[in-house]
């Protein structure tokens, strides 16, 4: 056995998302994705593919709320960190700028084209070009939160040694890279094992730290479920603040709209966060 009593096939079935929700409801929820974010890109003026450094994919979409110091929701996508850009998670700011957030989406470099270390440090890149552009995008520089879902999750996590970061919201996140590395995904990121220790959250907590509020919905596969639940539990024995916010009625692809809706509780719970 691998890891925990499982061995790779187990590993494999254990982090599979997509074939947990089924190939038919999986296209479904990225199909209205897709329409709502083209939706939204038409009705809001943004600043596209804005360089937070020299790499193709090292880009940001901006899209301000229009209030002078409001707070910035820096978003970075999910997809293992080998699939997914930027363009389809538009849609967060239907919840965002309304309740008074600007929005950044970031995008980085994919594995196999990068290792994990090099997508770490381009995300860290990415917020800290958000914090120190956040007075000409209209925002308050002491107010730049992150969040990201699945692998957004985990890079959100990462994200958090960052010593102006406001605060974060990890969805679904993954937290312990050991039996990633293990599994089918590895194919591609190609972790060994000190790549894999160094880039798992819940081995590398930072001493001091803003809020990071963790959250994962009760319909995802049980390893995420206890990823999320086991980093919250050491997060807080660290005495870093924050709290674990699990959902009930929500697999790995609906739990966004927690953030993308005005009533959302992710949502809420960012608003909370903010006025803090």
């Amino acid at each position: 056995m691998l890891y925990r009593g499982m061995d790779r096939a187990a590993l494999d079935t254990a982090y599979d998302n997509g074939a947990a929700v089924g190939p038919v409801k999986r296209e479904r929820y990225f199909a209205d994705r897709r329409t709502r974010s083209e939706a939204f890109r038409e009705r809001h003026s943004g600043r596209i593919d804005v360089p937070y450094g020299a790499g193709a994919r090292q880009r940001l979409d901006v899209y301000p709320c229009g209030t002078p110091g409001a707070p910035t929701l820096a978003f970075i996508h999910g997809g293992y960190w080998q699939s997914n850009d930027k363009e389809p998670l538009s849609y967060v700011g239907e919840g965002l700028l309304p309740a008074g957030f600007n929005l950044v989406l970031v995008e980085y470099t994919l594995a196999p084209a990068a290792r994990l270390d090099a997508i770490v440090a381009e995300v860290r890149a990415a917020v800290a070009w958000t914090i120190d552009h956040a007075k000409e995008l209209g925002g308050d520089p002491a107010r730049v939160f992150v969040a990201g879902n699945s692998a957004g999750g985990h890079l959100t996590a990462m994200a958090m040694q960052h010593p102006r970061v406001a605060g974060g919201l990890a969805i679904s996140g993954l937290y312990d890279l050991e039996p990633i590395r293990l599994n089918y995904l590895n194919d591609k990121l190609r972790l060994d094992p000190a790549e894999a220790a160094r880039n798992s959250p819940i081995l590398n907590l930072p001493s001091r730290s803003a809020p990071l509020i963790v959250t994962v919905g009760l319909d995802e596969l049980p390893e995420l479920i206890r990823q999320s639940d086991e980093f919250a539990t050491a997060w807080q024995k660290r005495g870093l603040p924050g709290r674990y916010v699990p959902l009930a009625g929500h697999d790995h692809f609906s739990i966004v709209e927690e953030l993308a809706r005005p009533d959302g509780r992710l949502l809420a719970a960012l608003r909370a966060l903010a006025g803090a």
